[in-house]
């Protein structure tokens, strides 16, 4: 079987290490294309160091830009690509730039096309991503659903139950396979004098918080507040430093909160594990946590992983305002959810492979 797996950002490289192991452990034949939508070497190169995934075969070097100009960088770069490998399957996941372009570009061509987290929706169709959902799962072949409810969501719209597999999580497979290793090699708890159980980690990187003044404004102000009680860490994005320069809120953030760099997969995995609470805008992150059992604030006005908010493990707090910022992650601290582990058993990556074979 021949597969084109088509990734670009840091949470499909994590997906894909889990998909890609096995699939050559089976003797698939496989070409990983890397898009280039994460360029800088923290965010992209390092992930393929620390998982084991090999070098990718072609790198589009698309960058960054607007929406359309980064798809149609990316659209151009692999219809050729895809036309001169010939794949049984393409193999797209999640709900970036990257993933709709694999998909437009795959059904042009009347390849086959499998989505790696489909199902998810946040209902929110201010959200780019959201989408990119809609639009990529509208297409494809197969649909690898994480969960119950993502499948549900998929039934509601209408997609046949013969395209719909529930799989678990790719997410999990990893989380479980780099957990000791962070342990053993991460070196940045350490290096950052921090002690484990407190401080909170702090992300935040999506274009309704960094691109809107007020709430990053608000954001910063929460977290220099709450950081007179809690050491706070905060792993800033490109993007996120660029919106604080701009609006003028980068020296009241380092004055108070431990701005470093984007971090590696395991020094992020560590710092996940370690913290009191996760503060955070990003969907992988929020699971993430979870697998750990560290509650979780959900920097948004909704989230795609509602199964978090119903075993309370993660709580919504949308940045309308300082107080409810301050109020939302001060109480959350030190909570502990409910049992359960709607994410699969850690073999998704398994049941993906067997049944892309199946249907090759």
């Amino acid at each position: 079987m021949k597969v084109l797996t088509v990734i670009g950002t840091r949470p499909q490289f994590i997906k894909a290490s889990a998909v890609s192991r096995v699939l050559r452990e089976r003797g698939h034949k496989e070409l990983l294309v890397h898009t280039g939508q994460h360029y800088d070497p923290e965010m992209s190169q390092i992930f393929f160091d620390e998982l084991g995934i090999p070098e990718p075969d072609i790198n589009l070097g698309v960058g960054s830009g607007t929406h359309a100009e980064q798809t149609a960088g990316m659209l151009i770069s692999l219809e050729g690509t895809i036309q001169e490998y010939q794949p049984d399957w393409v193999v797209v996941y999640g709900d970036t730039n990257s993933t709709l372009a694999g998909v437009l570009v795959a059904a042009k061509l009347y390849v086959p096309v499998a989505h790696v987290e489909a199902g998810l929706r946040s209902f929110n169709r201010q959200m780019p991503e959201e989408i990119n959902r809609i639009v990529t799962d509208a297409i494809s072949n197969l649909l690898f659903a994480p969960t119950e409810t993502a499948s549900i969501n998929l039934h509601k719209e209408g997609v046949p139950a013969e395209r719909v597999y529930i799989v678990g999580d790719v997410m999990y497979d990893a989380a479980l396979q780099y957990a000791a290793k962070a342990d053993r090699h991460s070196q940045i708890l350490d290096n950052l004098g921090l002690r484990s159980r407190e401080y909170i980690l702090a992300t935040i990187h999506r274009a309704e918080n960094t691109d809107d003044s007020r709430r990053l404004s608000s954001l910063v102000e929460a977290l220099y507040q709450v950081a007179s009680a809690w050491p706070i860490v905060w792993p800033i994005h490109p993007r996120t430093r660029a919106a604080l320069n701009r609006d003028g809120l980068l020296e009241q953030a380092e004055r108070a909160i431990c701005l470093i760099d984007p971090v590696g997969y395991l020094d992020m995995v560590q710092l996940e594990k370690s913290a009191v609470l996760v503060a955070t805008d990003s969907g992988g992150v929020q699971k993430e946590a979870f697998f750990y059992r560290v509650p979780c604030v959900t920097l948004r006005d909704e989230t795609e992983w509602i199964e978090l908010v119903e075993l309370c493990w993660n709580r919504l707090c949308p940045p309308t305002s300082v107080e409810n910022l301050v109020e939302g992650i001060r109480s959350a601290v030190g909570t502990i959810g409910c049992e359960g582990n709607p994410y699969g058993k850690g073999d998704a990556a398994q049941r993906i492979v067997q049944i892309l074979t199946r249907h090759s």
